[in-house]
């Protein structure tokens, strides 16, 4: 997967509470939240690159085989 971009974003503090509160409630955190709304609406509008990594695995990463037996 190639490298996350770091971005500060300011936002109004109801709006981060309402993004919170949704985002708790579809089980994600408030990043991934974001930038799942934010992917939603450059699919919408037709401007998500095709290049675009899909969004990161939700949940705990797969253990190897090797460590499973």
């Amino acid at each position: 997967m190639a490298e996350r971009k770091g971005v500060l974003l300011r936002l109004d503090p109801a709006v981060h509470d309402a993004l919170t509160r949704w985002a708790h409630d579809e089980l994600r955190s408030t990043n991934a939240q974001i930038e799942f709304l934010l992917r939603r609406a450059l699919a919408e509008a037709g401007r998500l690159p095709r290049d675009a990594g899909g969004p990161p695995r939700r949940g705990r990463p797969r253990r190897k085989r090797s460590e499973q037996d």
